[in-house]
């Protein structure tokens, strides 16, 4: 799991200093453009492990979330 950050150049993602593969499956996460996106370290650190929960699974899914609030049909 990796964090990078790009720019569109030609109306595609080009990210700065990070190689991927082929193929690879990636999540984009835009920000306005008068909006910032800053994380602390730590908030960075808890983003990465709450990405790595979902690669392995470790999830809810809507229906399950939903089936668990005490509301639900």
């Amino acid at each position: 799991m990796q964090v990078a950050t790009g720019t569109v150049i030609n109306g595609k993602i080009v990210l700065e200093g990070v190689a991927l593969t082929e193929g690879a499956v990636v999540t984009v996460v835009t920000r306005g453009a008068d909006e910032n996106f800053l994380l602390t370290e730590a908030q960075e650190n808890e983003l990465i492990a709450a990405m790595a929960e979902i690669d392995r699974g470790d999830y809810l899914t809507l229906k399950e979330l939903l089936q668990s609030l005490p509301f639900h049909d």
